[in-house]
């Protein structure tokens, strides 16, 4: 003999509130869209910015950048600019998603602002390198979920001690003092092919190139990493786009303009 059966009894909740309105007819179903078996599963790909260098050399710190963003296989933009001025002796290169790298950016460079107004003194390299880490590890519950990967290069000149400081970092914010160069990106594998290459066995170390010996190799090196890596731009002959690049010294920050830039490319490299 069965038992009888309680009809106050408890029904299973629905596991959400969309469930819940599903169950009483509540819930509008969406149109179906039929999408090929082979992409339906794909997520829409992040726009990412490659590749960076920077190395020091005789008058101080040179960091340069390629133009190209990508989003997957299409190339969104042909100028981007990944060599961001933060200070009068500070740069950082960004590789990753530029809307997060140029966010940190922002953030840094307010920083830096404010504490020199506040504080009437600029922040120490110490506390400039840490507000960089920092930023980073806030970052992690975006890199974790693969949306937010930014992994930069930060460049400055230290007065105090007369020289040129490089630092590079991990996506969680560790950071590495580089005794000669850094790269990071897609192509950064090349490119640190070929600094190593003309640092070891070159006719002279990195820090002993004069400002046109070491912007030759900058180009050399993004152009070599574009032949390999299609996440980098190089140097686009048809479009005529040069890389960024920005030299650090004691007295500041330069510009190397488009036409230097195709000066040195069409007499040494083109």
């Amino acid at each position: 003999m069965t038992a009888p059966t309680d009809a106050r009894a408890p029904v299973a909740a629905p596991e959400d509130f969309s469930s819940l309105l599903k169950t009483r007819g509540l819930y509008p179903q969406p149109p179906v869209v039929a999408f090929p078996s082979s992409i339906s599963h794909l997520p829409s790909p992040l726009t990412h910015a490659t590749t960076i260098l920077a190395f020091k050399y005789a008058d101080g710190v040179l960091v340069a950048g390629d133009r190209r963003a990508t989003a997957g296989n299409v190339l969104v933009y042909d100028r981007a600019d990944k060599v961001l001025e933060i200070d009068q002796h500070s740069l950082m290169a960004i590789a990753g998603v530029p809307a997060t790298a140029w966010e940190m950016a922002r953030v840094l460079e307010h920083s830096f602002q404010f504490y020199r107004r506040s504080q009437l003194a600029e922040m120490s390299l110490e506390g400039k390198v840490r507000a960089l880490s920092k930023l980073l590890r806030d970052n992690l519950g975006a890199v974790l979920q693969g949306i937010g990967i930014v992994v930069p290069i930060f460049a400055t000149y230290d007065h105090a001690a007369a020289a040129a400081r490089l630092y590079f970092y991990d996506a969680m914010g560790a950071q590495f003092e580089a005794a000669d160069y850094a790269a990071t990106g897609s192509g950064s594998p090349a490119v640190r092919s070929v600094l190593h290459y003309e640092n070891t066995w070159g006719k002279k170390p990195l820090v002993k190139l004069r400002e046109e010996d070491a912007v030759l190799l900058a180009l050399r090196a993004l152009d070599t990493a574009a032949e390999s890596d299609t996440a980098t731009g190089g140097v686009d002959r048809r479009g005529r786009v040069y890389p960024i690049i920005k030299l650090i010294g004691p007295a500041g920050i330069t510009t190397l303009s488009e036409k230097a830039l195709a000066k040195v490319f069409k007499k040494h490299v083109a």
